[in-house]
């Protein structure tokens, strides 16, 4: 069995300091997907630099403790791929890619444009231009994840106030067709909907700071694992996890039936922490 995690850790001290590492290794995963580094190379423990156990790898952005990307994994990959030769979004490290023989594991962090309209306008720019090159991965021949903060919830079903927010950064009608397209004519799967076409408070990733969202379980489905057909066929089990609070977003974990370079198809795994058996 493949575990595939991905989570956006709005800065990795904070989250290392609320026991993001031993949480992880618990987990079993073979591949965790970071966003939202916020950290430079020296702002790095020994630690974080060389998990006990795990290879690690991070894409840092070139302004201080801003963006970047990072992939944790217990098996060494063949190749780290960790830019697309776009000055401009390499330099907020937005992409790292992982292969291991014939799959990609991909973490990717599309940028928020919550802030202001410039802000926007980066987020459709990065959008126009990152399609092309997802829309050729999924045609490459190789199976692929991108485990990702999109900063785009899709449908009505994966926030709680879509009403509201019809006009906001994150469910612009844009956004949620950028994501149609994806799925529609690019050939990617959204494997959490796949797995629960319906379910939707447990669905939810992020809450915002403001207003007892979290407690409220006010929530928007912002990070999603996009998969190509073969491989998302072979999801079996997905869950958010939420008895523990590393950021403001939660882990999402999904279980492939899947072998790694020969590992075991079959070989199972410990449901994730706190699952409660539902999935």
């Amino acid at each position: 069995m493949l575990r595939i995690i991905t989570l956006n850790l709005n800065g990795i001290r904070a989250a290392w300091r609320k026991g993001l590492l031993s949480w992880a290794r618990l987990q079993q995963a073979d591949v965790v997907c970071l966003q939202e580094l916020r950290a430079d190379p020296a702002d790095l423990s020994a630690e974080m630099r060389s998990p006990d156990g795990l290879h690690a790898f991070y894409r840092h952005a070139e302004r201080k403790g801003y963006s970047g990307v990072g992939l944790w994994s217990r098996q060494r990959p063949r190749a780290i791929v960790d830019s697309l030769g776009h000055a401009e979004f390499d330099a907020e490290g937005r992409y790292l890619r992982a292969d291991f023989g014939s799959l990609s594991v991909v973490s990717l962090y599309q940028p928020s444009g919550s802030s202001s309209e410039h802000r926007q306008r980066i987020k459709f720019r990065f959008m126009d231009w990152i399609y092309p090159h997802l829309a050729e991965l999924a045609a490459s021949g190789r199976e692929v994840i991108v485990g990702a903060d999109w900063n785009i919830a899709h449908q009505e079903v994966d926030l709680r106030n879509w009403k509201s927010n019809q006009k906001n950064s994150g469910f612009l009608p844009e956004e949620r067709a950028w994501i149609g397209r994806l799925l529609a004519e690019a050939g990617w799967c959204d494997v959490y909907r796949r797995l629960y076409p319906e379910v939707t408070d447990e669905s939810y990733t992020w809450w915002s700071n403001r207003g007892q969202a979290w407690a409220r379980n006010i929530g928007w489905r912002l990070d999603y694992q996009l998969a190509t057909p073969g491989i998302a066929a072979r999801a079996r089990r997905a869950i958010v996890y939420r008895e523990r609070r590393f950021s403001d977003h939660a882990p999402l974990t999904i279980d492939y039936e899947y072998a790694i370079d020969g590992e075991h198809e079959r070989q199972e795994r410990p449901p994730a922490v706190d699952d409660p058996g539902r999935h």
